[in-house]
């Protein structure tokens, strides 16, 4: 089942298999479309109440397609709070892969899942904002509506979680 919606960022639109989330794609091209199902109108409910700034973690059923690694850098977005960032290289050493940024922002670019697996918290190294498969003005409106980006934040890698700084 598919559903295109109006968002602040424009039409989104959701794909859903098997009662959990597959896709979130930027597109705004598509014609609008209401969601059918309750799932799919729980994801734009839950997307509104996230763009008011009233929701910081999603509870949704996600299922994106992708290889083990790639599961393993989404896992780690998920651990990544509302309003904070790390660096790529910070997110490969929270999922045990130091060294590993480039392969963790090869990964991170292709989540099917974007805002709902928040890859959009993802920086470069020296704190600039770094890419985004849609868009970098996306990104950073993303970045503005959690009130991070330009206030930068750390990273404990004894409890492996990003904080604000």
């Amino acid at each position: 089942m598919t559903a295109c919606i109006l968002s602040p960022l424009g039409h989104i639109t959701l794909k859903e298999e098997n009662n959990a989330l597959t896709q979130l794609l930027f597109t705004p091209d598509q014609p609008l479309f209401l969601p059918t199902t309750l799932l799919l109108r729980e994801a734009e409910a839950q997307l509104a109440a996230y763009f008011q700034g009233r929701l910081h973690q999603f509870d949704l059923p996600l299922a994106p397609l992708g290889t083990a690694f790639q599961q393993k850098v989404w896992q780690g977005l998920l651990r990544i709070p509302y309003g904070s960032t790390l660096s790529y290289g910070e997110l490969a050493e929270l999922i045990g892969c130091p060294g590993g940024s480039r392969a963790v922002g090869g990964a991170n670019g292709k989540n099917p899942l974007p805002i709902l697996i928040p890859c959009h918290r993802v920086i470069a190294a020296d704190g600039s904002i770094g890419g985004y498969s849609s868009g970098i003005a996306i990104k950073e409106r993303l970045l503005a509506l959690e009130g991070d980006y330009l206030s930068s934040s750390f990273y404990d890698s004894s409890s492996c979680i990003a904080h604000k700084k």
